[in-house]
């Protein structure tokens, strides 16, 4: 079992990766918790039994319940359930469940303590961790949320052998996207040592910029694209997958900019390629569409804002003109 503390002040705590981590749940749930409110999702399995009373709630599959009304519900059920400020929900499933769950949590009471469970790749090493949490508007993604730290978090890598095809490439878009954060070639590392690295590297920055200030957006490489697809809603897209998608078009506005060159744009379509990730833009794409998707995107500041590769790695870059955005998608065509 591999042990990572994120040591935010006041406010550490430890994410436990390996098999069955899952068992260790009663262990860090904090003192006090005579109740547990179990955020989840139907088929994903009772992972532990628990000594206390538990409040079961259940959220629906798919981005569409990605909402506010699925907030209320779980907090009405929480209310149901009887738990106080002192109890506890834990969120058990992929990165819906713990974006809802947490954000209930966050605002349940002004806040009660949370504990993730996540089951998947992309939950185990990114939505998981660090404490972000928020659900989606019409206009875009993670549009309303809060920053509410969990209590801890339980990487059970046993829970990822049942994994389908493309929800293992959901998680490994995120991957990706570490490996230019650092050039760390985390594919040479076992399983576990792979995920325990992935949370390593988003918990300093986290510690650095927990509320996004401005380091913790290098985390949004390749997403501000990948968002604007998602928010279309029109593509058959995990959101790993268009995350590999962003990274590649972020490499071509860079390129355009002159900030890279284009062996610099061709290692970023090797190293998305060796995840097994989508390089071009789905047919059919409207690029006018995503150009105005890529300008709500929550980390603009009045203009198109994206994080983008250049002479001292990644940095934010502001005001991105309109036809440099547009060629760089043609280029993914």
């Amino acid at each position: 079992m591999i042990r990572v503390q994120v040591p935010l002040p006041g406010r550490a705590y430890d994410v436990w990766v390996g098999a069955r981590a899952a068992e260790r749940l009663a262990d860090v749930l904090p003192e006090g918790v005579r109740r547990v409110a179990l955020v989840t999702q139907a088929g994903v399995p009772d992972l532990v039994a628990l000594d206390r009373p538990v409040v079961r709630c259940e959220v629906g599959d798919g981005e569409r319940h990605k909402t506010l009304a699925t907030v209320e519900e779980l907090c009405r059920a929480f209310a149901r359930g009887g738990l106080t400020r002192g109890d506890c929900v834990v969120a058990v499933g992929g990165g819906l469940v713990t974006d809802v769950g947490g954000f209930a949590a966050a605002s349940y009471h002004r806040g009660i303590a949370v504990v993730h469970v996540p089951t998947t790749l992309l939950g185990m090493i990114d939505a998981a961790i660090g404490g972000k949490t928020g659900v989606n508007l019409p206009e875009g993604k993670n549009l309303v949320g809060a920053y509410w730290q969990p209590a801890a978090v339980l990487c059970d890598t046993e829970l990822l052998s049942a994994l389908p095809p493309r929800e293992w490439r959901s998680g490994c878009g995120e991957m990706a996207k570490y490996h230019f954060l650092t050039g760390d070639d985390l594919m040479a590392l076992p399983l576990d040592e792979r995920i325990a690295r992935c949370v390593e590297i988003k918990a300093s920055i986290v510690v650095d910029d927990e509320r996004e200030a401005e380091g913790r957006a290098l985390l949004n490489y390749g997403h501000t694209l990948a968002h604007a697809l998602e928010t279309a809603g029109r593509y058959d897209l995990r959101h790993g997958e268009a995350v590999g998608i962003g990274l590649v078009y972020a490499a071509e506005v860079a390129h355009r900019l002159g900030r890279i060159d284009a062996a610099r744009v061709e290692e970023h379509r090797a190293v998305v390629a060796s995840y097994d990730l989508p390089r071009s833009l789905p047919v059919g794409t409207d690029p006018d569409e995503l150009i105005t998707l890529m300008g709500r995107d929550k980390k603009a500041l009045g203009a198109v804002t994206f994080v983008l590769d250049g002479p001292r790695g990644l940095e934010i870059v502001r005001g991105v003109e309109r036809g440099e955005l547009a060629a760089a998608l043609e280029a993914l065509r």
